[in-house]
């Protein structure tokens, strides 16, 4: 995995690459707002406009909310950053909106995303920042290498505990400061949108309603088809540049070719400048591929990234033979360096390895490259009974493969929440590879697909700016207007409840 300066933190890591090698299981298209190969520095506290403003806390946090034995009632320090610039005071039952952390430290996670900021003024909300339990410095037993050792302290690592933690902290801040009566929205991108998602269905007395942007909810338990997010990425690439796509899609077999000559993989790390020699061809593809899932679920205006990578391609000079064109593009979407690792992607950090868990117990998401053959990538399917024998022997216990869908739903998702669900705005972009995995359709009057054709991952949370194309900012203001109604039907309800408990 890449450094903290990359801004990788947030992967999602499962899927099995075997190209000419076979690869550990965790090596998966991530999830999270923003992507890893990103060239600039991420916004942190002190970047963003009266930092003043944001104030740390932390909460003393149970281990364990669902049990009752004597080490359950171990706590850590649970880190959360309130903002009340703007907030409309508990008198007036002003809203709470929650933005929930997920798998990166919430300092270098929430100068990112606008959606609470930017519309704080507008609701008079009160900004509300919670940190996911074992990641910056939300970690129980000190630090990561102690909060994993063994498979005992790793159980308390899951969904169900995070969003419990979440409860908590909300329900501890609306005491503090009165607030009973003022309504709780949550936000999250990525697997965070997952996980509001999730906390409006578990914990429908805290939170009115929530905004779960690229979650892709369905991408478990078989619901969504394993190629649907290479099959994006196919896509998009293909609608970008039909050349590209091309010469990407013959590019596999040419690699493969020139390493199973005499010094191919000498040869390789030469034409692709990388720094260190490669070891398999597999760790070039897997390099490239990540590239190019990047790309795809993070092209966002107005540079576009993936418009830049293929522009490179096939701006190639006259004569450039195919694999002179793949470097191309990764020299113009990675940045002109004196040499490539190609390994940045792997490099363990505690945020990975934290991510890696979770991936190897509940978030299996069965994500394979398919055997199309317009498929862009290698015929490859994704392989449950070599995934569960890898992280049994990686991590000493089995993946529940089937528990995320047994805990939250996932089957039968239309009829399911249509019955008792509401208040739920699942916003995706379709040309997010993620969005094969999320829900595009209105389930009910109050659980809503809000989408656009052009939009990539998470981008509708992210601060807005003046250069954002209007259909993004059409997107975002129909959210707006949906959480206003919301509200407002809450105020109509709290003031008719007092009216009659008067009477």
């Amino acid at each position: 995995m890449d450094n903290l300066k990359s801004f990788h933190l947030l992967s999602l890591r499962i899927l099995v690459f075997t190209f000419s090698a076979s690869a550990f299981a965790l090596n998966m298209p991530r999830l999270g707002t923003l992507p890893r190969t990103m060239q600039h520095e991420p916004q942190t506290i002190s970047s963003i406009s009266h930092p003043e403003d944001f104030k740390t806390y932390y909460y003393n946090q149970k281990l364990d909310h669902f049990n009752y034995r004597l080490d359950s009632y171990a706590t850590f320090k649970q880190r959360y950053v309130i903002n009340d610039r703007y907030w409309g005071g508990a008198n007036a039952s002003a809203p709470i909106f929650a933005y929930l952390g997920a798998e990166f430290p919430l300092d270098e996670e929430f100068p990112n995303i606008g959606f609470l900021s930017d519309n704080a003024p507008r609701f008079k909300a009160l900004q509300v920042y919670i940190e996911h339990r074992y990641y910056g410095e939300s970690v129980p037993f000190g630090s990561m290498k102690a909060a994993l050792k063994n498979e005992s302290i790793r159980g308390y690592f899951n969904s169900a505990q995070a969003i419990a933690d979440y409860a908590a902290v909300l329900l501890h801040i609306k005491k503090n400061l009165s607030a009973e009566n003022s309504p709780i929205i949550v936000i999250g991108g990525s697997y965070g949108g997952m996980l509001a998602a999730w906390f409006r269905l578990k914990y429908p007395h805290i939170a009115l309603g929530a905004i779960a942007s690229s979650a892709p909810i369905l991408y478990f338990d078989t619901i969504a088809p394993q190629a649907g997010y290479f099959s994006i990425v196919t896509k998009d690439f293909k609608e970008t540049s039909e050349s590209c796509y091309k010469t990407i899609q013959k590019s596999w077999a040419e690699i493969d070719g020139v390493a199973s000559e005499p010094h191919g993989l000498s040869t390789l790390s030469k034409r692709f400048n990388t720094c260190n020699q490669l070891n398999a061809s597999s760790d070039l593809e897997e390099y490239l591929v990540t590239i190019y899932s990047d790309a795809a679920q993070y092209n966002q205006p107005p540079s576009y990234p993936l418009s830049i990578l293929c522009n490179a391609i096939d701006g190639a000079s006259v004569g450039t033979d195919t694999l002179g064109r793949i470097y191309a593009g990764v020299v113009a979407y990675m940045g002109n360096h004196s040499c490539y690792d190609v390994n940045v992607f792997k490099r363990p950090t505690e945020t990975s390895e934290g991510w890696n868990w979770q991936t190897c117990s509940e978030m299996v998401m069965p994500i394979g490259f398919g055997t199309s053959p317009d498929s862009m990538f290698p015929p490859q399917t994704f392989n449950l009974n070599e995934f569960i024998n890898e992280c049994k022997s990686f991590y000493g216990v089995l993946p529940q493969p089937h528990w995320v869908t047994t805990y939250y739903g996932g089957q039968d998702l239309k009829l399911t929440l249509h019955r008792f669900g509401s208040n739920i705005i699942f916003s995706n972009g379709l040309r997010d590879p993620y969005s094969s995995g999320g829900v595009l359709e209105n389930i009910s009057e109050n659980i809503l697909a809000v989408t656009t054709i052009n939009g990539s991952h998470c981008l509708d949370i992210l601060l807005a700016k003046p250069s954002d194309p209007q259909w993004l900012v059409m997107q975002r203001n129909t959210e707006i207007k949906i959480i206003e109604q919301w509200i407002s039907k809450y105020h109509d309800d709290l003031l008719a409840f007092k009216l009659h408990v008067r009477a």
